[in-house]
């Protein structure tokens, strides 16, 4: 009995001196370059680039950030990693870009990633190309159920600063990258319809037009039917 109570009592001492799993980080909020705009650079560099500041509020128990900048023309990516919540960048003028924080925790491995924002880096261009789709639904990588129809809706938004969008091209496949052209939407129709079955991953995606035949492209997107 007595041996017994020792061992009960050696269990409840190690069970109270667990840790708790650490907290994972939250997602950082954007605020700089402001979404679908065009930023106001801080200066322009000698070699004739703009130098553009990115700032973000910190999401709970976040240690660092790793900010990633893609230039939507080029696809040259930026990729910096810091602890600080503001960094400027040099920038080639006159692009549309996208950009997004990763905040991360030195302990644990989970990461949060922001939402991406689009913007333009102003230069002496006098139209702007499209900002590429944002996806409302199915969520890319996302697991989605059908409906008594067998379908699911795609649904998306888009953004021109020269607010002359002129329509969609929706491909569509089993296959990736989705060659098969299913739709062509004007400027009101952001959403189609598609039809699906059960346990199999879909890909898409969406090229944008505006009415001087600029395009912008998502890039391909994927989810998978209960």
């Amino acid at each position: 009995m007595r041996t017994f109570f020792f061992v009960l009592l050696g269990v409840l001492l190690l069970s109270g001196c667990k840790k708790n799993p650490p907290n994972p980080p939250q997602k950082a909020l954007l605020v700089e370059p402001a979404r679908n705009s065009e930023c106001i650079p801080v200066q322009k560099t000698d070699d004739g680039n703009n130098l553009v500041r990115f700032r973000w509020l910190p999401g709970n128990h976040s240690e660092s950030y790793e900010i990633v900048v893609t230039n939507l023309i080029s696809g040259l990516v930026v990729d910096r990693e810091q602890r600080t919540i503001d960094l400027t960048l040099p920038l080639e003028e006159g692009m549309p870009y996208s950009w997004f924080v990763i905040s991360k925790n030195s302990q644990t491995n989970e990461t949060a990633t922001s939402p991406i924002w689009h913007f333009y880096n102003p230069g002496k261009q006098t139209e702007h190309v499209p900002f590429p789709a944002e996806i409302i639904a199915p969520e890319p990588g996302a697991t989605v159920f059908k409906d008594i129809d067998n379908e699911v809706n795609l649904q998306w938004t888009a953004t021109d600063l020269d607010d002359d969008i002129e329509g969609y091209s929706i491909y569509f496949s089993t296959e990736n990258p989705p060659e098969a052209l299913i739709a062509l939407l004007d400027t009101d129709d952001t959403s189609q319809k598609v039809s699906v079955v059960s346990d199999v991953v879909y890909y898409w995606r969406i090229v944008t037009v505006d009415a001087l035949g600029n395009t912008s492209d998502t890039g391909v997107l994927d989810f998978k039917v209960f």
